[in-house]
């Protein structure tokens, strides 16, 4: 696996422990609190013992829509699209969106080899969002640790993420130029990234 993919892979549900302890204080502690008890979750539900395919998959899900603002990141990765969208394509992007992101990352946790997140700062950006800074550190720090900022929005208690940025890249602003890219190759249609989805998420359905 490659330093990007492993990096945001592991970024997307921090697939590892945090070396830093964190004190609930202020809202900039609180994003870190909440960063850390998705690390915990994620250890726990995806990396810890024989996970079936399945049942990876299941659990995945679950913790995407917990701790993400998925209608959100929908809509805006779709842009001016949505609102041309009729409610049964929204409803079905919203699904495909969701299976697409569990398709992309799912297999790739049954490669976790111990890669660390250490938090180094956060930072309450106003009175909804808030910025977590972290590194993804390799097992013996054979390589550069890759560095990946988290956007948070919500009141504390009630965060939830909207983006993550790996090395200065956006995982929203890369989803919203390939999905654009694929929907002016079908004509400007969204019938046409719809049907892009549906292949790329087929694996899902035939999940072991």
């Amino acid at each position: 696996m490659n330093l990007r993919v492993l990096a945001l892979s592991a970024a997307l549900f921090v697939v590892a422990g945090l070396s830093v302890p964190v004190v609930r204080a202020d809202p900039a502690s609180e994003a870190s609190v909440f960063i850390e008890t998705l690390a915990e979750d994620t250890v726990r539900a995806l990396t810890v013992g024989e996970v079936p395919r399945s049942e990876r998959i299941s659990r995945f899900r679950v913790l995407f829509n917990d701790h993400f603002a998925v209608e959100a990141m929908a809509k805006w990765v779709l842009g001016r699209h949505w609102r041309r969208a009729d409610a049964p394509e929204r409803a079905e992007y919203l699904r495909l969106f969701v299976d697409y992101i569990v398709a992309s990352f799912v297999d790739r946790f049954a490669e976790y080899a111990g890669e660390k997140l250490h938090i180094t700062k956060a930072i309450a950006d106003d009175g909804i969002s808030a910025t977590v800074f972290s590194e993804i550190r390799l097992p013996g720090g054979s390589k550069t640790p890759a560095r990946v900022n988290w956007r948070l929005d919500g009141v504390v208690g009630d965060f939830k993420i909207v983006d993550v940025v790996v090395e200065g890249v956006s995982m929203s602003t890369t989803m919203r130029s390939d999905f654009g890219s694929i929907i002016r190759r079908e004509g400007g249609k969204l019938a046409g990234l719809l049907a892009v989805l549906r292949k790329k998420t087929e694996t899902l359905r035939t999940a072991n």
